[in-house]
């Protein structure tokens, strides 16, 4: 199935060529590569190689969005990691919102994956629950992106299909189901106001996963969309230490 409108400028996806070790960057439900650019940017001036695929259906028009699944999502996730496979000797995940759930899918099948960062990560949204029921071909009215700083701006839509908020509930709930298998470290970056998914996703997550080496990092000044959020600077050097750290520990979580 393909895409009948165009790439929202910006909106593309990335790959910044660097060394041996990659990082798989993830961008969250209704957002585009552009809401982790300055993130993948940060990283590959560090010397790591960074992709991030843009979901289908993401980044063009919302009519665009109806069409696709969960499946689609996770497909173009799965493929760009394979991609970054062929060219790096470790490959880390890094992911924010659905971003998360995308990147917990795949270590659940990957477990060579050296470690996932989760930012702000949605596996349960009692808010989104309303939309199980509703027509799939009816369109819900978007609220600006949560974001504190004040001049950031996020390429999003500002209709989206309940269609696809269905997937998205379907696919949380097929994800929690597996976070046992998640073996690998995980990282959870976790902004203490969060006006889309609740905090305590992420004390859900790390309690639920089967990493021997799970961790969580507070945000004090950052909302839902915190990589482009006043904490950047912290989650850019946060993950890099983790990474460095990660590095230490064999793939699959076994110290």
């Amino acid at each position: 199935m393909n895409e009948q409108y165009p790439v929202i400028q910006g909106a593309e996806a990335f790959l910044l060529k660097g060394g041996s070790t990659g990082i798989l960057l993830c961008h969250g439900f209704l957002g585009t590569p552009q809401s982790v650019r300055e993130l993948g940017e940060a990283l590959g001036k560090q010397g790591y190689t960074v992709s991030c695929p843009r979901l289908p259906g993401h980044g063009t028009h919302f009519k665009d969005l109806e069409k696709f699944s969960y499946d689609d999502w996770f497909g173009s996730v799965e493929q760009a990691y394979i991609e970054l496979r062929k060219s790096c000797t470790s490959v880390f995940v890094i992911g924010q919102s659905m971003g998360g759930t995308l990147s917990l899918n795949l270590a659940s099948r990957h477990p060579e994956i050296h470690g996932i960062a989760l930012i702000n990560p949605a596996i349960d949204i009692p808010q989104f629950e309303t939309y199980r029921n509703q027509p799939a071909h009816a369109y819900v009215t978007e609220d600006a992106p949560d974001i504190k700083k004040a001049d950031a701006v996020e390429i999003t839509y500002d209709q989206a299909p309940v269609k696809a908020y269905q997937q998205l509930l379907g696919y949380m709930d097929a994800v929690r189901a597996k976070l046992g298998e998640v073996r690998c470290p995980v990282l959870c970056f976790q902004s203490l106001e969060d006006h889309v998914v609740p905090p305590a996703n992420a004390d859900f997550i790390l309690d639920k996963v089967g990493s021997e080496h799970a961790f969580k990092r507070e945000l004090h000044n950052s909302y839902h969309i915190a990589s482009m959020d006043h904490e950047l600077d912290s989650i850019v050097a946060k993950s890099i230490e983790w990474i460095e750290q990660a590095h230490v520990v064999p793939a699959g979580g076994q110290a």
